[in-house]
């Protein structure tokens, strides 16, 4: 792993990818830093890292977008798949590497509370709080574009679709407004989205018996439990949904409340997309 590791950080800061994606972030940061803090007089950073956060759908998309899908056009994932390296060091080796390059930008904005210390009363807690909440939603929309870019090998379509589903997960909570609230409209929808749910376990295992009782067992669940206790399905689907917002969940450090369940969310993010492109990434092996 820790040479796939050092091979990659090398990539990523020998291009223009990594020169690209640092300097936006420090760029927009910086910017943020200036008018916020310094003009306004913020004591916090927690006013600028959320503002700056937008950033992610561009910079993330750019930085994933040829983590696998370059080896896949080049045809040199095949050494990486016949080598005796296991899947999971390969993914790990990869991801750790974007990490870095987005956790140095984190790093270098760690002495901007220090400056701001300088000028005047500052809330460092808070600041330092908000740029761990603001590290791990990087790290967890990292591990959402490199999944995305396990799936094809064409890096303009691993960069619009990451920056597709980016949007989308950040205007979550927005979208689950639009959603129907009765228990019948999430009822009705979540039983559209069993059948969804099953056709990517049949991308990932190929396995139609599985795919297929995903969904009569989904299906049997769903509607057993309506009739049972109707009350569940009240705002269920809408409160998922916002659940699921990846911005949304920055909202109680910026608020200076250190929030844990969010902290665990976002690991979880990282955790489910990691496996899911090593089984993406696996399956190809056997393919081979």
């Amino acid at each position: 792993m820790s040479a796939i590791y050092k091979f990659e950080l090398k990539n990523y800061f020998h291009s223009v990818i990594g020169q690209l994606v640092m300097s936006a972030m420090l760029l927009f940061i910086g910017i943020y830093y200036v008018f916020i803090n310094l003009m306004y007089g913020y004591s916090s950073m927690t006013h600028s890292l959320r503002s700056v956060s937008f950033i992610f759908v561009i910079v993330i998309p750019i930085l994933t977008m040829r983590s696998f899908s370059e080896d896949r056009k080049n045809k040199t994932d095949q050494m990486l798949l016949t080598s005796p390296v296991s899947i999971t060091s390969i993914v790990m080796g990869k991801y750790l590497a974007m990490l870095s390059v987005f956790g140095l930008v984190c790093l270098i904005s760690c002495i901007f509370p220090i400056l701001l210390k300088q000028l005047g009363s500052t809330q460092m807690l808070s600041s330092y709080s908000m740029l761990l909440a603001f590290f791990l939603f990087g790290a967890a929309s990292i591990a959402i574009g490199m999944f995305l870019s396990s799936l094809t090998e064409n890096q303009i379509v691993a960069c619009v679709g990451t920056i597709g589903v980016m949007l989308v997960l950040q205007l979550m909570d927005s979208i689950s407004t639009l959603i129907p609230s009765t228990a019948s409209g999430s009822f009705f929808v979540l039983m559209i989205l069993v059948p969804a749910a099953a056709m990517v376990i049949f991308h990932m295992t190929e396995n139609i018996v599985i795919s297929g009782g995903t969904v009569l067992s989904g299906w049997g669940i769903l509607t057993i439990l309506y009739f049972v206790k109707q009350s569940v399905f009240e705002n269920l689907l809408p409160g998922f949904l916002n659940y699921l917002s990846l911005s949304a969940h920055l909202d109680n450090f910026y608020n200076d409340i250190f929030d844990i369940p969010a902290i665990v969310f976002y690991l979880s993010v990282i955790f489910v997309f990691l496996f899911l492109t090593v089984q993406t990434i696996d399956k190809r092996r056997w393919g081979h």
